[in-house]
């Protein structure tokens, strides 16, 4: 098939300028193994792309050679490579090895008459393999992703040497099972970890291996994300475990994904997505070059795009998106935080439970904080959807949490030295001994009622429990300005009464809050006592307005999307 001009011209603008950068910033102390083994990939397959401004630049085989004379400074007693937080890893090591085994591809498909201009380039590269091989065989991960990229390094160094060894080993981590649900979202719910890990990982372990679970199971999760891409060329995050929970991120690092496969299966919905992708971008360039001279289909002209057929739910994340004509919904009521209850890495604990993409005014987050015991804002505990005689679906999110005052300790229990067990009451650790004692719970049970509309969404919450304080957040995205609220010392908004709205051109979103109610102060974020003690917050960016009021309350909020004129 012809190329694809747009893509091809794209790729080269991206190459040209990463080139220029990296030569004219050069080898800085501080560069981690990574950044000099992909900065050493981009110059090798810019030399070898006839497209590139300096193909068959000598200078750029040269630089390579210092990145890589860097790098093998970095390789440590193991082979694995010295620096990062996490010491002597196996799987970050795995990054470095894949850039370094494409890199060695790339030379060893090149012409005679070029690859003999890399040969000591090759040697090097080739050392530096046989070095760190052993302990990729033998090392452990620590992060469900990092199977997979470990498992693509032993691919990548059984497509350069074949080895029996290689093989058992990336089988033995393929035993496990690939941690896809049915719904297609990787365990970590990760947008960053399924563009830049799990599918490049489990594309090339199908390439090398033949393993068809591992292709299945990329596909189905690019068939999963196309629901997921907004209007705003991002891919929702805020069901996910990692760090890009509170982040947003674009849809360009699925660039190569959606093209091969969009070529491989001849699916238009995935040429669409490949449309919606290099439109955000290209990202890492040596990324895409490297996978476009390895797999020139990526280079082609696509099936025609066509739109994907709605995806609305993603039932194990607890995870809804609808959209109208006039706006778009997304509704979240999945973190772990009920069953845990902290907060850590590989959590998802995002408070938030709505946005709303209306045009160019976006309402990125809504949270319901609340002054209780520092128990910090609403997480669901429970999701649940119903549709009433195939109209939209009514979503409802609940949750109930509880503190507690002790009494003293049975005359068993106690101890004269005053000496007792260091324990968890939930919030804090206290030398109380917490379990053995009887206790008077204090609990506030909070309901959260979404009906989509055709404009917009009508938001009912009730909260039950002792007179406390809450405060609703709308967090919006922008440089846009509110009409109808009352601006606060911090910068943020409160709306007294009636009706404020958020405007960005001649769009925006009303948010109504119904004759009825009233502000009852101030509004502020309180991320619970998991992120005050130690002076650190979750809390939402971007231009805020809060609705207040007490428990036992209730509040009908209802948003719609507006254009506007003037």
């Amino acid at each position: 098939m012809a190329a694809d001009g747009e893509f091809q011209t794209a790729l080269q603008d991206a190459v040209d300028d990463e080139v220029r950068r990296l030569l004219s910033a050069g080898i800085a102390p501080g560069d981690k193994h990574r950044q000099l083994m992909e900065r050493a990939k981009l110059f090798v397959a810019a030399h070898l792309w006839p497209r590139s401004a300096r193909a068959g630049d000598p200078a750029l085989i040269d630089a390579a050679r210092e990145s890589v004379r860097a790098l093998r400074a970095l390789q440590g007693p193991s082979g694995l490579f010295i620096g990062g937080d996490n010491v002597d890893s196996p799987p970050d090591s795995s990054f470095t090895v894949n850039d370094l085994c494409d890199t060695l591809h790339l030379i060893e498909a090149a012409p005679d008459e070029v690859r003999d201009g890399l040969g000591a380039l090759a040697t090097e590269l080739g050392e530096i393999a046989d070095a760190v091989e052993p302990a990729l065989v033998t090392g452990g991960v620590h992060t469900p992703n990092h199977r997979w990229e470990i498992s693509a390094a032993l691919a990548r160094l059984h497509r350069r040497r074949p080895s029996s060894q290689l093989r058992a080993r990336a089988e033995q981590w393929l035993a496990e099972g690939i941690d896809i649900t049915p719904d297609g979202v990787y365990s970590e719910r990760s947008a960053n970890y399924a563009a830049y890990v799990s599918n490049p990982s489990l594309s090339v372990i199908a390439d090398v291996f033949g393993r068809d679970d591992a292709r299945a199971a990329v596909v189905r999760n690019l068939e999963s994300t196309l629901g997921l891409i907004h209007p705003d060329d991002t891919v929702e995050t805020v069901h996910s475990r990692r760090q890009d929970q509170l982040k947003r991120f674009s849809v360009a690092p699925y660039l190569t994904a959606y093209r091969r496969y969009a070529a491989e299966l001849g699916r238009g919905d995935f040429a669409w997505a490949a449309e919606r992708a290099l439109r955000a971008g290209v990202v890492h360039p040596s990324a895409v070059l490297t996978e476009l001279l390895i797999d020139p289909r990526i280079g082609e002209e696509l099936t025609d795009a066509a739109a994907p057929a709605p995806q609305d739910a993603w039932a194990q994340s607890c995870l809804v998106v609808d959209s109208s004509a006039l706006r778009r919904l997304v509704v979240f009521g999945g973190t772990d935080y009920p069953v845990v209850r902290r907060v850590r890495s590989g959590l998802s604990t995002n408070p938030t439970f709505l946005r709303m993409f209306a045009g160019d005014a976006v309402l990125d987050s809504v949270r319901l904080s609340r002054d209780f015991f520092g128990l910090g804002p609403f997480r669901a505990e429970s999701f649940a959807s119903e549709r009433e005689g195939g109209g939209a679906a009514r979503h409802a999110l609940s949750e109930t949490v509880s503190a507690h005052y002790y009494q003293p300790l049975e005359s068993g229990r106690r101890d004269p030295s005053g000496e007792y067990a260091l324990t968890d009451d939930g919030r804090f650790f206290g030398s109380m001994s917490f379990p053995e004692r009887a206790r008077d719970e204090v609990s506030l049970r909070t309901g959260i009622d979404i009906e989509p509309t055709d404009d917009g969404a009508v938001v009912s919450i009730s909260i039950d429990g002792p007179d406390s304080p809450w405060a609703l957040e709308l967090a919006f995205r922008g440089e846009g300005r509110f009409e109808g609220v009352t601006t606060q010392d911090d910068g943020t908004a409160v709306l007294s009464r009636g009706v404020g709205r958020y405007r960005v051109g001649d769009s925006a979103i009303a948010f109504d809050a119904g004759d009825a109610y009233e502000s009852h102060g101030p509004g502020r974020y309180h991320p619970g006592e998991d992120y005050a003690f130690l002076g650190a917050t979750d809390a939402a960016d971007g231009p805020r307005v809060y609705l207040t009021g007490r428990a036992p309350g209730r509040l009908v909020l209802t948003l719609r999307a507006e254009r506007l004129e003037g």
